[in-house]
């Protein structure tokens, strides 16, 4: 990188997932390059009952969104997997939002510490493909949980004419990946383009392992992974960099 650019960071989520993001990094001196790997189609004629709910367990944001698309109740209790999701249940409206702060298993233990299986089902807002087994965690301890398939996550089949090309000019400095699926995607994606060996350049922060375990195959720079699996700890990693600016 030259002493007279921004650095470039490629964030790889669905677009309406990059803005806060992009915001943050921003706010760091850093350009973003958003190349949504995932597009979000809500699906259509979708019913959901929510008799007998006690409350709605959120395991992304997308799920979270379409769910407020068709059920105009925000009273009800919305327990989040994380801080990104529970900042947008609250920005929707949703009056009572927790979050847990991690993955379906701090989700699980957050539920079950806030509220008895007897007080009601669990309205799961998902989509076609979900991550982890919440359902089965939560059974375990006595919830009936109602998931309902409200979005379909398409994956891209080719990267952008725009990221080879800035990927050619050795223009990305940094890749930050937020979900296994996105990582296995644009792995594949950068292999069939011949773009792989461009990677060398880029220093990635993947926000788990899993999410690691799907880029550790790429020539990257440098590759690590946050403390924990959040917003907050994957920036916290960066920061650190920057701060030292030996991966950066």
């Amino acid at each position: 990188m030259t002493a007279d650019r921004k650095r470039l960071a490629l964030l790889t989520r669905p677009r309406e997932d990059s803005v806060a993001l992009a915001r943050a990094l921003a706010e760091r001196g850093i350009d973003v390059m958003v190349e949504p790997l995932l597009d979000i189609v809500a699906l259509d004629g979708v019913a959901v009952d929510t008799a007998g709910v006690q409350g709605i367990v959120g395991t992304s944001a997308n799920g979270i969104r379409a769910l407020a698309r068709v059920v105009a109740d925000r009273s009800m209790p919305l327990f989040a997997v994380g801080d990104a999701s529970a900042r947008v249940a609250r920005e929707l409206g949703y009056t009572t939002v927790e979050s847990a702060g991690g993955d379906v298993d701090t989700l699980a233990e957050l539920v079950a510490a806030r509220t008895p299986p007897s007080a009601g089902a669990l309205l799961h807002a998902a989509g076609t493909v979900v991550a982890g087994d919440l359902a089965g965690r939560l059974g375990s301890k006595g919830f009936e949980v109602r998931r309902v398939v409200l979005y379909e996550a398409r994956t891209a089949t080719a990267l952008s004419p725009a990221l080879g090309e800035a990927l050619a000019a050795g223009a990305i400095d940094l890749a930050l990946f937020f979900s296994p699926r996105t990582a296995a995607t644009f792995a594949t994606l950068v292999r069939a383009a011949g773009a792989a060996g461009e990677l060398a350049r880029v220093a990635t922060y993947g926000l788990s392992a899993n999410v690691a375990r799907e880029l550790a195959s790429l020539p990257w720079r440098s590759l690590r992974i946050a403390a924990q699996p959040t917003q907050a700890a994957l920036l916290a990693a960066l920061d650190d960099d920057l701060g030292s600016d030996s991966r950066v």
